[in-house]
């Protein structure tokens, strides 16, 4: 793609060929279809539409230095796409059709995927949706599984830089007992507001509290939160936290560096004893905080007080990467080669 300037590619959506589909119709699913529309055509009363019948996933492919293209724990993707899909009475979609749907829109558009080096990769979004016509409160009997793929750019332009954030205290992402731990859009259509707010004041995003005691840290905006001290990798335990492949990897990494690892509830006080803290996810990897503000009580926790990365999620960040993009052995079997 001569025509694409990989170095100053946004993180957004660029059209690409092809993309891959398939239906569930008749209580099975069909064959792969591939398609160059970017649109779908669905019915007036389809529980995507109305009831929200609706999941998707986010993963990326990296060209390496070697020229081959790699994909990063898409098994974990697969079996998350599966919960989210049984959690809101939707079927779920086989792994194997899960792989050769991704493998397909890959390779389809192979001159979409970004040269090593550009510090942009191939996004790959796998969405499913309800579109068998109901007009009572039930799961629909059809649904469509789509996925598209585009080349995008780092989420910072700048690269991995702190960024500040606010507690958000009147509004919640998930109730405890709801989905806040599937990745479905109702969830992301409940932070919208939230969010909105916090740009609108000058942060980066917010740091939502737990829905039910308002006292412990949850979710990081649309992404897992994580701090750092005592030579330990510390994440929220919440039942509303959608499980991040990204921090579970970075957990693991951690581990391997020597550090201790920890999942448990996190108190609001607790932020002033971190020496780094961050939010963790596919788009960014890793964004480090430089501040948490809490409006209400006039406190703000600092990090980054240079304006760096601290140390630790940077090293996280780079060895994360370089396993991704195969600059370091896999030794964990994460990532495999599509084309």
């Amino acid at each position: 793609m001569g025509n694409i300037d990989w170095k100053n590619l946004p993180f957004g959506y660029l059209k690409t060929d092809w993309n891959i589909r398939c239906y569930f119709r008749n209580g099975k699913w069909g064959e792969l279809e591939t398609s160059s529309s970017e649109y779908v055509n669905i019915h007036i009363a389809a529980t995507a539409l109305h009831y929200g019948q609706e999941a998707f996933e986010g993963m990326k492919a990296f060209r390496g230095k070697d020229g081959k293209v790699r994909v990063f724990r898409w098994n974990e993707n697969a079996e998350r796409f599966r919960r989210s899909a049984a959690g809101i009475r939707m079927a779920e979609v086989p792994e194997e059709i899960f792989k050769e749907a991704i493998w397909k829109a890959i390779r389809m558009n192979e001159r979409f995927i970004p040269p090593y080096g550009s510090d942009t990769a191939l996004y790959i979004r796998p969405v499913m949706f309800g579109t068998g016509a109901e007009v009572g409160v039930k799961p629909a009997k059809e649904y469509l599984f789509i996925v598209f793929v585009t080349p995008v750019g780092p989420y910072f332009k700048e690269g991995i830089k702190p960024v500040d954030m606010v507690i958000c205290r009147d509004l919640d992402r998930a109730a405890p007992l709801g989905t806040g731990h599937i990745k479905v859009g109702g969830n992301y259509a409940a932070s919208l507001m939230a969010i909105e707010k916090a740009h609108q004041a000058g942060y980066a995003n917010v740091v939502f509290l737990d829905a039910k005691e308002k006292k412990y840290i949850d979710e990081c905006g649309p992404a897992n939160f994580f701090g750092i001290k005592d030579n330990t990798y510390i994440t929220p335990e919440s039942p509303s936290i959608l499980p991040s492949i990204t921090n579970k990897s970075l957990n693991r990494l951690a581990e391997d560096m020597g550090m201790k690892t920890e999942i448990r509830k996190i108190p609001i006080e607790e932020l002033n004893t971190f020496e780094e803290v961050g939010a963790c996810g596919t788009a960014a990897v890793i964004t480090p905080i430089k501040n948490i503000v809490d409006i209400q009580t006039g406190k703000i926790f600092e990090y980054c007080k240079d304006g760096k990365p601290g140390p630790i999620s940077l090293k996280l960040y780079h060895k994360l990467q370089a396993i991704q993009h195969g600059d370091e052995p896999d030794i964990y079997g994460w990532t495999d080669i599509v084309i």
